[in-house]
């Protein structure tokens, strides 16, 4: 069955702040210059904001250059920061570091606590009014190429397949969007944007990117707790001080509380449970005292790509661009990435408008490259390169050597260092220790399987399965007899359990796909790269409500 055809100057790849950014700008240039230009915007989740996960406290400053009257528009920013507290946790206590020793980059003065979700959602009611379409519960699939190897658009995946790839009765052939331009912004460790950076070799002159890994929950609390605009980040407990991670605590409006943990997948220890440590973080005093008496509403997890300047691939190739988190743009040392997406949208948008305007097509928007070095965006980045890498050198060494990088040569350091892939990190189980963490209590501390609840994640079982294995052998040959199966633990949803056959009592891999909240750790971290991400249906996944 052929696929359907759809033509457009430019088709975006994902609904998130990056995504739509750049659709709002082509429309706002395209509209005063009087020029007819159009943009069609797809998004696998079920809404926009479906799949957004983020702290977030925002920085409002490319919001102000893209929209500057996003006020009087109803932006939901509606709770400025009003103190930032950060604290280096023991097991019983804290350390309250002062203000006036943090660098500038931890000052969010002037930012809002938000849910991203909710302002991609009111993104896209200032792109639709501007006349972008925009698609949600279409998934971009696939690449399309034309004949001299450039992009020329996207299909959407199939719908209604059966798990053994067959057409099922409710079978829909996928779409073609064909485009002069495509754009990619589908967030971090993107699985089209993944294949473009192998296709194109834009990873040649770049280090490998590093991730981490963020786990949030969203809480109500009593009101003798609440403190609208205090933002709290943590170092330390429980982890370890050789392991990079940290926590946060974001208060917003109506007595909603972000709280979450973050952990660099550069870690070595295969028993180490990503999931486990944040449930352990919510018990120590100075959280659990905010929580006590609380809520839990809802509970996600997403991949950071957090490697900074050095691991930026090429952003541009034969009609198309990388933008966003697909490229890797998130300011690690700020724990901000919503304004360096906007930003990275709307630079794209103004260089692919001059290649409209030109009548060229399929090109390498050149313009881009240099627009971003001159950019703020890029001075953001250069003065924070060196923050993940040092940091994921532990937590008392990475915090000197990044002061001194920050408030001695305020991010003008005469070094660049190094990144390293997340994956090649893992040592051998029988070189490490295990972890005994505590059972959860059901109060401040969760199983896996009551918080994947929460995320509204929901996928048809009778499909073929998201999570692909290259040599599926390696599940057990590598994975299990070298690491003891990492990926039952560094997965934040339950997806991967080791089971044993009745028969023989032989271990086996099971994926249980119907679990996944998109997070891509397993895609990032897997020690032999044996697990590719791809996208399910369109629509499926976690739905989350303000996250």
């Amino acid at each position: 069955m052929q696929r359907e055809t759809m033509e457009y100057d430019v088709v975006i790849v994902g609904g998130g702040p990056a995504g739509l950014s750049a659709a709002i700008r082509l429309k706002q240039m395209a509209n005063e210059a009087g020029r007819d230009i159009s943009v069609c915007l797809i998004e696998k989740g079920s809404e926009i904001g479906a799949h957004i996960l983020s702290g977030a406290v925002m920085n409002p400053r490319a919001l102000d250059e893209l929209i500057p009257d996003w006020r009087e528009r109803g932006a939901p920013l509606d709770t400025p920061v009003t103190e930032d507290r950060f604290y280096i946790l023991s097991a019983e206590g804290q350390l309250h570091v002062p203000h006036w020793i943090m660098p500038t980059c931890f000052d969010n003065h002037g930012n809002y606590v938000i849910s991203l979700g909710a302002v991609c959602r009111w993104l896209a009611t200032q792109a639709e009014e501007l006349g972008v379409e925009i698609y949600p519960g279409f998934a971009g699939n696939e690449v399309l190429f034309d004949e001299t190897g450039a992009v020329k658009g996207v299909a959407t995946g199939d719908m209604g397949r059966l798990k053994d790839g067959s057409e099922g009765p409710a079978f829909q052939r996928g779409m073609e969007l064909h485009a002069r331009y495509t754009f990619f912004s589908e967030g971090c460790r993107g699985q089209l944007g993944k294949q473009l950076q192998a296709h194109f070799s834009l990873n040649a002159h770049n280090d490998p990117q590093t991730y981490a890994i963020g786990i949030k929950e969203l809480w109500e609390i009593p009101p003798e707790n609440r403190e609208p605009g205090v933002v709290i980040h943590t170092g330390g407990w429980p982890m370890d001080p050789h392991t990079y991670g940290g926590g946060f605590l974001y208060q917003m409006q109506d007595g909603l509380v972000a709280v979450g943990f973050v952990i660099g997948l550069g870690y070595d220890n295969p028993y180490l449970s990503p999931f486990e440590e944040f449930q352990r973080y919510k018990t120590h005093p100075r959280i659990r005292e905010i929580l006590t008496g609380g809520k839990r509403i809802s509970y996600g997890a997403r991949a950071i790509a957090a490697g900074g300047l050095q691991s930026l691939p090429k952003l541009v190739f034969p009609g198309g661009v990388l933008i966003g988190d697909d490229a890797g743009f998130l300011s690690a040392s700020r724990i901000k990435g919503a304004h360096c997406a906007i930003k990275s949208g709307a630079l794209a948008a103004e260089a692919c408008f001059a290649a409209l305007i030109d009548d060229r097509r399929a090109d390498e928007l050149s313009a881009l490259p240099e627009a971003f070095r001159t950019s703020w965006l890029y001075d953001e980045l250069y003065a924070g390169r060196n923050f993940k890498p040092w940091m994921s050198k532990g937590l008392r060494k990475g915090a000197l050597m990044f002061g001194i990088d920050q408030i001695i040569f305020r991010g003008r350091a005469p070094w660049t260092l190094r990144n390293h892939a997340d994956f090649t990190r893992l040592k051998a189980a029988a070189e490490c220790t295990p972890i005994d963490y505590p059972k959860p209590d059901g109060v401040l501390s969760f199983d896996r399987l009551s918080s994947v609840f929460l995320s509204n994640t929901n996928h048809e079982e009778n499909q073929p399965c998201h999570l692909l294995l290259t040599n599926p052998e390696n599940a057990i040959r590598v994975n299990l007899d070298i690491y003891d199966s990492p990926e039952q633990r560094y997965c934040p949803a339950g997806v991967y359990e080791i089971v044993h056959d009745a028969v023989g009592n032989t271990p086996r891999l099971q994926i249980n796909a119907q679990n996944c909240i998109h997070c891509k750790t397993c895609d990032i971290k897997d020690p032999t790269q044996n697990i590719t991400w791809v996208a399910p249906q369109g629509g499926e996944g976690p739905n989350y409500p303000n996250m």
